[in-house]
């Protein structure tokens, strides 16, 4: 008994400067500013108490309710975007050859660069005038299928998607490889001769022996998607009319462009309370569907 409390306390000294940068960098800062939403505050000068005025009018603004629609769409498009493709990229590049692994670094090479290379990148593909998509669907005699890809708000928080996955796709690739080189060889060869083979294999035995790594990655997904910000600040900063504007953009735009820093930190703590909302309401749902 003496020995597994000296191993326990071992471990939390260990852990304990970790935990306490932790501390420090998020958990106090999280509440910090919650705080700083009960004020009027332009970031300098006096604090103006004011209650829940702040979180109110952010319940109240429709821009509000405008943004976290389009960082659904993102969540969307990250959890049936990202994951099927990196599944389906994993069970064909598991193999340990020199050519699988030159794809899969090919694959993760998008999260070497910075964010802001691959929004400019995008943004230059979508570019109306001299943008390579447009480009491409006109010599194919698709000048019909044109748009302004990014200006056309019943396509933009679609195209933006685009990227956002192209962009994600690597950790989730690697997060899979990992988990399907951990399933038995001995079910695998229970699984072939039974005749489990192609999508029955990855239906009855693949996403079955992986499903709780999926369900990291998807609420990896939703965390992520929830704080999208790079990549849409800088190929449309949340326009044109507010129609890309994401809760990370919004509480940007409010808190340093126009100095609003206790509006901006109430839409932070939203921000915050609605993304623990939907990955408990995720967990949840996956725990149901586990059980039946």
């Amino acid at each position: 008994m003496a020995a597994a409390n000296r191993i326990r306390t071992f471990i939390f000294i260990g852990l304990l400067p970790a935990l306490s940068l932790y501390l420090l960098f998020v958990i106090v800062p999280i509440f910090w500013s919650a705080f700083y939403g009960f004020f009027d505050w332009k970031g300098i000068g006096a604090m103006k108490f004011i209650g829940f005025d702040n979180y109110i009018e952010v319940v109240k603004d429709p821009i509000f309710w405008r943004a976290f629609k389009n960082n659904l769409i993102i969540v969307a498009a990250s959890i049936f975007g990202q994951v099927p493709i990196a599944l389906v990229l994993a069970l064909v590049l598991w193999k340990s050859s020199f050519f699988h692994r030159f794809v899969r670094s090919a694959i993760f090479m998008p999260m070497v660069l910075a964010s802001v290379v691959i929004g400019i990148i995008w943004g230059y593909i979508y570019n109306p005038q001299i943008g390579i998509l447009n480009y491409i669907l006109e010599q194919l005699g698709l000048s019909s299928w044109i748009r302004d890809w990014l200006g056309d708000p019943k396509i933009n928080m679609y195209s933006v998607s685009v990227p956002i996955i192209w962009a994600n796709i690597g950790p989730y690739l690697i997060l899979f490889i990992a988990a399907i080189q951990n399933i038995s060889s001995e079910v695998e060869d229970a699984a072939k001769i039974d005749g489990a083979i192609g999508f029955r294999r990855l239906y009855l035995i693949v996403v079955p022996m992986i499903w709780d790594t999926i369900k990291v990655a998807i609420v990896l997904c939703i965390s992520g998607s929830m704080k999208s910000f790079d990549l849409i600040y800088v190929m449309t900063g949340g326009g044109p009319a507010q129609a890309t504007e994401l809760l990370a953009t919004y509480m940007y735009n409010n808190t340093f462009n126009i100095f609003r820093y206790g509006y901006g930190s109430a839409v932070s703590t939203m921000i915050m309370i609605v993304s623990m909302f939907m990955v408990a309401g995720s967990q949840l749902l996956m725990k149901r569907k586990s059980k039946h």
